[in-house]
Protein backbone atom coordinates (compact mmCIF):
# COMPACT_ATOMS: atom_id res chain seq x y z
CA UNK A 1 0.00 0.00 0.00
CA UNK A 2 1.46 3.37 -1.03
CA UNK A 3 2.18 6.14 1.44
CA UNK A 4 -0.42 8.32 -0.32
CA UNK A 5 -3.11 5.64 0.09
CA UNK A 6 -2.27 5.25 3.77
CA UNK A 7 -2.51 9.01 4.20
CA UNK A 8 -5.90 9.14 2.47
CA UNK A 9 -7.24 6.34 4.66
CA UNK A 10 -5.98 8.09 7.77
CA UNK A 11 -7.65 11.36 6.74
CA UNK A 12 -10.91 9.54 5.98
CA UNK A 13 -10.83 7.80 9.36
CA UNK A 14 -10.17 11.09 11.12
CA UNK A 15 -13.05 12.82 9.33
CA UNK A 16 -15.36 9.92 10.18
CA UNK A 17 -14.37 10.14 13.84
CA UNK A 18 -15.02 13.90 13.88
CA UNK A 19 -18.40 13.38 12.21
CA UNK A 20 -19.36 10.61 14.62
CA UNK A 21 -18.38 12.82 17.53
CA UNK A 22 -20.43 15.74 16.26
CA UNK A 23 -23.46 13.46 15.75
CA UNK A 24 -23.10 12.13 19.31
CA UNK A 25 -22.93 15.66 20.72
CA UNK A 26 -26.01 16.64 18.70
CA UNK A 27 -27.99 13.64 19.96
CA UNK A 28 -26.98 14.55 23.52
CA UNK A 29 -28.56 17.97 22.97
CA UNK A 30 -31.71 16.29 21.65
CA UNK A 31 -31.84 13.96 24.64
CA UNK A 32 -31.48 16.91 27.01
CA UNK A 33 -34.27 18.82 25.25
CA UNK A 34 -36.58 15.81 25.45
CA UNK A 35 -35.71 15.33 29.13
CA UNK A 36 -36.69 18.93 29.86
CA UNK A 37 -39.98 18.56 27.97
CA UNK A 38 -40.79 15.25 29.65
CA UNK A 39 -39.99 16.59 33.13
CA UNK A 40 -42.19 19.65 32.59
CA UNK A 41 -45.04 17.44 31.39
CA UNK A 42 -44.74 15.02 34.33
CA UNK A 43 -44.54 17.89 36.84
CA UNK A 44 -47.90 19.17 35.56
CA UNK A 45 -49.70 15.90 36.38
CA UNK A 46 -51.65 15.11 39.51
CA UNK A 47 -50.72 12.09 41.61
CA UNK A 48 -53.61 10.14 40.08
CA UNK A 49 -52.53 11.07 36.56
CA UNK A 50 -48.92 10.11 37.28
CA UNK A 51 -50.10 6.68 38.40
CA UNK A 52 -51.30 6.11 34.83
CA UNK A 53 -48.90 8.22 32.81
CA UNK A 54 -45.55 7.37 34.45
CA UNK A 55 -44.06 3.87 34.63
CA UNK A 56 -40.66 2.37 35.48
CA UNK A 57 -38.25 2.15 32.57
CA UNK A 58 -38.04 -1.60 33.22
CA UNK A 59 -41.82 -2.01 32.80
CA UNK A 60 -42.82 -4.78 30.41
CA UNK A 61 -45.41 -2.38 29.03
CA UNK A 62 -42.62 -0.34 27.44
CA UNK A 63 -42.11 -3.18 24.96
CA UNK A 64 -45.83 -3.54 24.11
CA UNK A 65 -46.88 -1.79 20.95
CA UNK A 66 -49.43 -1.84 18.19
CA UNK A 67 -51.06 0.42 15.63
CA UNK A 68 -54.62 -0.96 15.71
CA UNK A 69 -57.60 0.72 17.44
CA UNK A 70 -57.62 0.67 21.23
CA UNK A 71 -60.56 -1.75 21.30
CA UNK A 72 -58.33 -4.36 19.66
CA UNK A 73 -55.27 -3.60 21.78
CA UNK A 74 -55.97 -2.03 25.21
CA UNK A 75 -53.31 0.52 26.05
CA UNK A 76 -51.91 2.01 29.23
CA UNK A 77 -50.88 5.60 29.75
CA UNK A 78 -52.61 8.95 30.09
CA UNK A 79 -55.12 9.78 27.37
CA UNK A 80 -55.35 13.23 25.83
CA UNK A 81 -58.98 13.43 26.95
CA UNK A 82 -57.83 13.04 30.57
CA UNK A 83 -55.59 16.13 30.39
CA UNK A 84 -56.42 19.78 30.98
CA UNK A 85 -55.45 22.41 28.41
CA UNK A 86 -52.05 23.13 29.97
CA UNK A 87 -51.20 19.43 30.14
CA UNK A 88 -52.25 18.94 26.52
CA UNK A 89 -49.94 21.75 25.44
CA UNK A 90 -47.06 20.25 27.42
CA UNK A 91 -47.79 16.79 25.99
CA UNK A 92 -47.51 18.24 22.51
CA UNK A 93 -44.29 20.02 23.51
CA UNK A 94 -42.90 16.59 24.41
CA UNK A 95 -44.02 15.24 21.05
CA UNK A 96 -42.39 18.17 19.23
CA UNK A 97 -39.13 17.68 21.13
CA UNK A 98 -38.52 14.35 19.39
CA UNK A 99 -40.00 15.11 15.97
CA UNK A 100 -39.23 17.45 13.10
CA UNK A 101 -41.83 19.94 11.93
CA UNK A 102 -42.86 17.52 9.16
CA UNK A 103 -43.00 14.60 11.61
CA UNK A 104 -45.15 16.55 14.04
CA UNK A 105 -47.46 17.65 11.21
CA UNK A 106 -47.91 14.03 10.11
CA UNK A 107 -48.72 12.79 13.62
CA UNK A 108 -51.15 15.67 14.17
CA UNK A 109 -52.75 14.94 10.81
CA UNK A 110 -53.15 11.24 11.57
CA UNK A 111 -54.91 12.12 14.81
CA UNK A 112 -57.20 14.58 12.98
CA UNK A 113 -58.11 11.85 10.49
CA UNK A 114 -60.01 10.07 13.26
CA UNK A 115 -62.76 12.70 12.88
CA UNK A 116 -62.96 12.07 9.14
CA UNK A 117 -62.92 8.31 9.61
CA UNK A 118 -65.77 8.55 12.12
CA UNK A 119 -67.90 10.37 9.54
CA UNK A 120 -66.98 7.94 6.76
CA UNK A 121 -67.80 4.89 8.86
CA UNK A 122 -70.99 6.43 10.29
CA UNK A 123 -71.06 4.43 13.51
CA UNK A 124 -68.85 1.58 12.38
CA UNK A 125 -67.18 -1.20 14.33
CA UNK A 126 -64.83 1.07 16.31
CA UNK A 127 -65.52 4.41 17.98
CA UNK A 128 -63.11 6.92 16.43
CA UNK A 129 -61.82 9.48 18.91
CA UNK A 130 -58.91 11.86 18.32
CA UNK A 131 -58.53 12.29 22.09
CA UNK A 132 -57.91 8.56 22.60
CA UNK A 133 -54.12 8.74 22.26
CA UNK A 134 -51.95 7.76 25.19
CA UNK A 135 -48.84 9.52 26.53
CA UNK A 136 -46.45 7.64 28.82
CA UNK A 137 -43.10 8.54 30.40
CA UNK A 138 -40.87 5.68 31.50
CA UNK A 139 -38.35 6.24 34.27
CA UNK A 140 -37.08 9.60 35.47
CA UNK A 141 -36.02 11.97 32.67
CA UNK A 142 -32.66 13.57 33.32
CA UNK A 143 -28.90 13.52 32.80
CA UNK A 144 -28.43 10.10 34.42
CA UNK A 145 -30.17 6.75 34.23
CA UNK A 146 -32.32 5.34 31.44
CA UNK A 147 -35.72 6.74 30.62
CA UNK A 148 -38.09 7.12 27.70
CA UNK A 149 -41.46 8.28 26.43
CA UNK A 150 -44.19 6.87 24.21
CA UNK A 151 -47.19 8.21 22.31
CA UNK A 152 -49.59 5.63 20.94
CA UNK A 153 -53.07 5.18 19.55
CA UNK A 154 -54.74 4.22 16.28
CA UNK A 155 -52.15 4.51 13.47
CA UNK A 156 -49.57 6.20 15.71
CA UNK A 157 -46.86 4.39 17.65
CA UNK A 158 -43.87 6.49 18.67
CA UNK A 159 -41.28 5.92 21.34
CA UNK A 160 -37.90 7.19 22.45
CA UNK A 161 -35.49 5.47 24.83
CA UNK A 162 -32.55 7.41 26.26
CA UNK A 163 -30.04 4.95 27.68
CA UNK A 164 -27.72 6.03 30.49
CA UNK A 165 -29.14 9.53 30.68
CA UNK A 166 -29.25 12.61 28.50
CA UNK A 167 -25.54 13.20 29.03
CA UNK A 168 -24.55 10.28 26.78
CA UNK A 169 -26.85 10.79 23.82
CA UNK A 170 -27.56 7.05 23.38
CA UNK A 171 -31.02 7.45 21.88
CA UNK A 172 -33.34 4.89 20.28
CA UNK A 173 -36.50 5.96 18.45
CA UNK A 174 -37.90 2.75 17.01
CA UNK A 175 -40.22 1.08 16.25
CA UNK A 176 -41.85 4.12 14.67
CA UNK A 177 -45.21 3.51 13.01
CA UNK A 178 -47.39 5.98 11.10
CA UNK A 179 -50.57 5.08 9.23
CA UNK A 180 -53.48 6.82 7.53
CA UNK A 181 -57.06 5.90 6.71
CA UNK A 182 -58.00 7.27 4.34
CA UNK A 183 -54.62 7.74 2.68
CA UNK A 184 -56.32 10.36 0.52
CA UNK A 185 -59.48 12.15 1.61
CA UNK A 186 -61.79 11.98 -1.40
CA UNK A 187 -64.77 14.04 -0.28
CA UNK A 188 -65.67 17.02 1.87
CA UNK A 189 -63.74 20.09 2.98
CA UNK A 190 -60.47 18.13 3.23
CA UNK A 191 -60.77 16.56 -0.23
CA UNK A 192 -57.32 15.75 -1.61
CA UNK A 193 -55.59 15.76 1.80
CA UNK A 194 -52.82 13.13 1.98
CA UNK A 195 -51.05 13.09 5.34
CA UNK A 196 -48.42 10.55 4.23
CA UNK A 197 -48.11 11.77 0.66
CA UNK A 198 -44.30 11.88 0.80
CA UNK A 199 -44.03 8.23 1.83
CA UNK A 200 -46.23 7.15 -1.08
CA UNK A 201 -44.89 9.51 -3.74
CA UNK A 202 -41.18 8.99 -3.05
CA UNK A 203 -41.53 5.22 -3.29
CA UNK A 204 -43.50 5.36 -6.53
CA UNK A 205 -41.13 7.95 -8.02
CA UNK A 206 -38.24 5.57 -7.48
CA UNK A 207 -39.84 2.46 -8.98
CA UNK A 208 -41.12 4.39 -12.01
CA UNK A 209 -37.70 5.95 -12.59
CA UNK A 210 -36.05 2.55 -12.99
CA UNK A 211 -35.19 1.10 -16.37
CA UNK A 212 -37.17 -1.93 -17.56
CA UNK A 213 -34.37 -4.27 -16.52
CA UNK A 214 -34.05 -2.72 -13.07
CA UNK A 215 -37.83 -2.76 -12.61
CA UNK A 216 -37.74 -6.51 -13.20
CA UNK A 217 -35.31 -6.78 -10.28
CA UNK A 218 -37.12 -4.30 -8.04
CA UNK A 219 -40.71 -5.54 -8.50
CA UNK A 220 -40.58 -8.76 -6.52
CA UNK A 221 -44.25 -9.69 -6.89
CA UNK A 222 -47.21 -8.28 -8.85
CA UNK A 223 -49.38 -8.81 -5.76
CA UNK A 224 -48.83 -6.77 -2.60
CA UNK A 225 -49.05 -8.34 0.87
CA UNK A 226 -52.13 -7.46 2.90
CA UNK A 227 -50.11 -5.57 5.54
CA UNK A 228 -46.57 -4.85 6.67
CA UNK A 229 -44.82 -8.19 7.08
CA UNK A 230 -43.34 -7.56 10.53
CA UNK A 231 -46.66 -6.35 12.00
CA UNK A 232 -46.15 -5.53 15.72
CA UNK A 233 -43.49 -8.15 16.46
CA UNK A 234 -41.14 -7.28 19.32
CA UNK A 235 -38.10 -8.93 17.74
CA UNK A 236 -37.46 -8.90 14.03
CA UNK A 237 -34.75 -10.24 11.76
CA UNK A 238 -33.96 -9.12 8.22
CA UNK A 239 -36.56 -10.09 5.65
CA UNK A 240 -35.47 -12.38 2.78
CA UNK A 241 -33.38 -10.60 0.17
CA UNK A 242 -35.49 -9.29 -2.68
CA UNK A 243 -35.53 -6.29 -4.95
CA UNK A 244 -32.65 -4.27 -6.33
CA UNK A 245 -29.43 -3.26 -4.58
CA UNK A 246 -28.37 0.37 -4.17
CA UNK A 247 -25.08 -0.56 -5.82
CA UNK A 248 -26.92 -1.66 -8.99
CA UNK A 249 -28.68 1.68 -9.44
CA UNK A 250 -27.47 4.60 -11.57
CA UNK A 251 -26.54 7.74 -9.63
CA UNK A 252 -29.91 9.42 -10.24
CA UNK A 253 -31.87 6.47 -8.85
CA UNK A 254 -29.43 6.14 -5.94
CA UNK A 255 -30.33 9.73 -5.09
CA UNK A 256 -34.05 8.87 -5.27
CA UNK A 257 -33.52 5.93 -2.91
CA UNK A 258 -31.72 8.18 -0.43
CA UNK A 259 -34.55 10.72 -0.73
CA UNK A 260 -37.01 7.95 0.12
CA UNK A 261 -35.00 6.94 3.18
CA UNK A 262 -34.78 10.58 4.25
CA UNK A 263 -38.58 10.89 4.13
CA UNK A 264 -38.56 8.49 7.09
CA UNK A 265 -35.47 9.73 8.94
CA UNK A 266 -36.74 13.27 8.41
CA UNK A 267 -39.75 12.62 10.62
CA UNK A 268 -37.44 12.73 13.63
CA UNK A 269 -35.86 15.82 15.17
CA UNK A 270 -32.91 16.94 13.01
CA UNK A 271 -30.12 15.65 15.27
CA UNK A 272 -31.79 12.27 15.71
CA UNK A 273 -32.37 12.08 11.95
CA UNK A 274 -28.69 12.80 11.34
CA UNK A 275 -27.73 10.05 13.76
CA UNK A 276 -29.96 7.56 11.94
CA UNK A 277 -28.45 8.49 8.59
CA UNK A 278 -24.92 8.23 9.98
CA UNK A 279 -25.62 4.68 11.16
CA UNK A 280 -27.08 3.76 7.77
CA UNK A 281 -24.04 5.08 5.92
CA UNK A 282 -21.68 3.36 8.34
CA UNK A 283 -23.42 0.07 7.55
CA UNK A 284 -22.79 0.50 3.83
CA UNK A 285 -25.15 2.08 1.30
CA UNK A 286 -24.32 -0.55 -1.32
CA UNK A 287 -25.96 -3.20 0.87
CA UNK A 288 -29.36 -1.48 0.91
CA UNK A 289 -32.18 -3.10 -1.09
CA UNK A 290 -35.40 -1.64 -2.46
CA UNK A 291 -38.31 -3.92 -3.36
CA UNK A 292 -41.77 -3.09 -4.70
CA UNK A 293 -44.73 -5.47 -4.59
CA UNK A 294 -48.07 -4.83 -6.26
CA UNK A 295 -49.11 -2.38 -8.96
CA UNK A 296 -47.31 0.88 -9.71
CA UNK A 297 -50.37 2.87 -10.78
CA UNK A 298 -51.57 5.45 -8.25
CA UNK A 299 -54.68 4.28 -6.43
CA UNK A 300 -53.83 0.59 -6.82
CA UNK A 301 -52.70 -1.76 -4.05
CA UNK A 302 -48.97 -1.65 -3.45
CA UNK A 303 -46.17 -2.26 -0.95
CA UNK A 304 -42.48 -1.48 -0.75
CA UNK A 305 -39.59 -2.19 1.58
CA UNK A 306 -36.16 -0.65 2.03
CA UNK A 307 -33.75 -2.83 3.95
CA UNK A 308 -30.15 -2.32 5.00
CA UNK A 309 -27.83 -4.12 7.41
CA UNK A 310 -29.20 -2.20 10.42
CA UNK A 311 -32.72 -1.09 9.50
CA UNK A 312 -35.99 -1.91 7.75
CA UNK A 313 -38.63 0.37 6.25
CA UNK A 314 -41.97 -1.18 5.35
CA UNK A 315 -44.84 0.59 3.62
CA UNK A 316 -48.15 -1.03 2.70
CA UNK A 317 -51.19 0.49 0.99
CA UNK A 318 -53.61 -2.33 0.27
CA UNK A 319 -56.57 -2.00 2.64
CA UNK A 320 -59.59 0.10 1.70
CA UNK A 321 -58.85 -0.68 -1.97
CA UNK A 322 -55.43 0.91 -1.86
CA UNK A 323 -56.37 3.94 0.24
CA UNK A 324 -55.10 2.96 3.70
CA UNK A 325 -51.38 3.27 4.53
CA UNK A 326 -49.30 1.44 7.12
CA UNK A 327 -45.63 2.44 7.39
CA UNK A 328 -42.95 1.52 9.90
CA UNK A 329 -39.27 2.01 10.67
CA UNK A 330 -37.51 -0.82 12.53
CA UNK A 331 -33.93 -1.17 13.77
CA UNK A 332 -32.51 -4.68 13.89
CA UNK A 333 -30.11 -3.66 16.67
CA UNK A 334 -31.83 -0.95 18.62
CA UNK A 335 -35.63 -1.27 18.76
CA UNK A 336 -36.86 -0.06 22.16
CA UNK A 337 -33.24 0.77 23.04
CA UNK A 338 -32.70 -2.84 24.04
CA UNK A 339 -29.36 -3.47 22.33
CA UNK A 340 -28.08 -0.04 23.32
CA UNK A 341 -29.04 -0.80 26.91
CA UNK A 342 -27.46 -4.26 26.72
CA UNK A 343 -24.17 -2.77 25.49
CA UNK A 344 -24.24 -0.17 28.24
CA UNK A 345 -24.78 -2.80 30.94
CA UNK A 346 -21.82 -4.78 29.60
CA UNK A 347 -19.63 -1.68 29.84
CA UNK A 348 -20.79 -1.00 33.39
CA UNK A 349 -20.17 -4.63 34.40
CA UNK A 350 -16.57 -4.30 33.33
Amino acid sequence: MSRLTVLRLAVAAALLAVFAGSVAIASQKSAAAMANAATTFVDSLSAEQKARGVMPFESDDRLRWHFVPNEMFPRKGLMIKEMNETQRRLAHDLLRSGLSAQGYAKVSGIIELEDILRLLENGGKFPRDKEQYYFTVFGAPGPKGSWGWRVEGHHVSLRVAVVNGAATGDVSSSPMFLGTNPAEVRDGDKKGWRVLAAEEDAGRALVLALSADLQKQAIANPVAPSDIVTMNKHDITPLPDQGVLYSALPAQQQALLMQLIEVYTGNMEADLAAERLARIKAGGLDKIRFAWLGETEKGKKHYYMVQGPSFLIEYDNTQNNGNHIHSVWRDFNGDFGRDVLRDHLKEVAH
